[in-house]
This record gives C-alpha cells, sequence and structure tokens, in this order.
C-alpha cells in the first residue's frame, strides 16, 4: 500500500550507499584531493580533519582510518601531487633534458602547487612533526623530480650510476626551489640555465671526489 505520509526520501541513506561504494583507492583520492584543497585555501595552520572530511564527503573515521594525524595526511597529499619528470622527452642528450625538467618544474612552482610548498616550508619550522614527515619523505625519494632525467643519462653513459644516490643529484632542484622561495614566480629562462650550465652539469660530470670545473655545453643545446 503507498505511503500516505509524503516523507521525502532519506538522503542520508543515498550518502551513506554512495560513500560505500567509494572506497580503497578511489576514497583515498578524493580524501587526498581534498587535503589539498584545504591546504591551498586554509593554510596549513586553519587546515583541519573535520573540513577535509565534509569536502570529500567522507566521515573523519575515514581519514583517521588512513592517517593518525594531520601533518601524515598532508605530506601523503603533497606527495601525491609532486612534479615528476616522467613527460620530458627523452632528447638522447643530458643537458636538454635537465633543462627541459627544470622549465617544468620552475612552470609547476608558480601554480597553487608552489604556494603549498611555500607553505608548508614555513610551518615546518614550528611543527616539530611535520618537520620530521617532509625530513623522512625527502631521505627516501632519490634523486626526487629529475630522477627519470638522470637514470636515462645513466643508460646511455653520461654520468655514473653512484649520481642517483649522492647529494650532486639533487643540487639543481635544491638550487631552483631556494630561487623560488626568495623571488617567486615565475623564474626566468636564464637562471635555469645558469644552474645548469655554471653548476649542476660541471658536478654531474666531474669524477667522484673531484672539484667541478667549468661547465661545458655537454649533451647538446637546449638553451
Amino acid at each position: 500500500m503507498p505511503s500516505t505520509h509524503g516523507e521525502a526520501p532519506d538522503r542520508s541513506v543515498g550518502d551513506q550507499h554512495r560513500n560505500s561504494r567509494r572506497r580503497g583507492e578511489e576514497l583515498e583520492r578524493a580524501i587526498l584531493a581534498a587535503a589539498l584543497e584545504e591546504l591551498t585555501e586554509a593554510g596549513y595552520a586553519g587546515l583541519t580533519m573535520d573540513r577535509v572530511a565534509a569536502r570529500a564527503g567522507t566521515g573523519k573515521a575515514a581519514l583517521y582510518r588512513r592517517w593518525p594525524s594531520r601533518a601524515e595526511l598532508i605530506v601523503d597529499a603533497c606527495a601525491a601531487r609532486r612534479f615528476s619528470s616522467a613527460d620530458v622527452p627523452d632528447s638522447g642528450a643530458l643537458r636538454t633534458d635537465v633543462i627541459a625538467a627544470l622549465r617544468q618544474l620552475s612552470d609547476w612552482l608558480g601554480t597553487s602547487h608552489g604556494d603549498v610548498l611555500r607553505g608548508l616550508l614555513t610551518e615546518i619550522v614550528h611543527d616539530p612533526e611535520l618537520a620530521r614527515l617532509v625530513r623522512e619523505r625527502l631521505r627516501t625519494a632519490g634523486p626526487g623530480p629529475i630522477q627519470g632525467v638522470l637514470r636515462r643519462a645513466v643508460d646511455r653513459g653520461e654520468i655514473q650510476p653512484w649520481i642517483l644516490t649522492s647529494r650532486r643529484a639533487t643540487v639543481a632542484v635544491d638550487l631552483l626551489r631556494n630561487h623560488f622561495l626568495l623571488y617567486g614566480a615565475p623564474i626566468p629562462q636564464d637562471v635555469v640555465t645558469e644552474i645548469v650550465d655554471d653548476v649542476y652539469l660541471p658536478l654531474l660530470l666531474a669524477p667522484r671526489g673531484a672539484s667541478a670545473g667549468p661547465a661545458s655545453r655537454h649533451g647538446g643545446e637546449g638553451g
């Protein structure tokens, strides 16, 4: 017999069904995306697990099952959207590839991702847990954003394999990031070229334990 009460459908039931279907990787992606959006809008100091859960359309318990703390959530969210040089075409030349990767990175820093990075690096001074997690992530990240470019150079015999796990591997990204933090975006193209020719290539090509000499236009043009 049809209901005569005229009650509206229970939306909470529909929400529960929708959220029950969104599990695993799909739900995790939604939470990480919501965390980044909240971080961009409110900054780390203003970000709460409640706000992230609401934006992701899930319960706070779903967040805490995966990330016991706000800091762990944010570090994972930023890692999920980190810059990657995977899309840099293989030109067959180390210099050309490195310049292309750094130019892509400078463009990435000019977006909201750069603002998030700047805010996080400010917050780690005041948040020991966040600082610890960021250091751990960096320590296990290898050469980082241009790892793919360096691995290709190793495969071509342009640089030695030990470079991949040395401090030299991260120098170009470190210098570009520091320039961004001091001067902001956009980063001039001549800054990218100077980093590569005057600092990075000499370091990559110098023998282990040797001082790097003047830059050589090794590996083709790209400036």
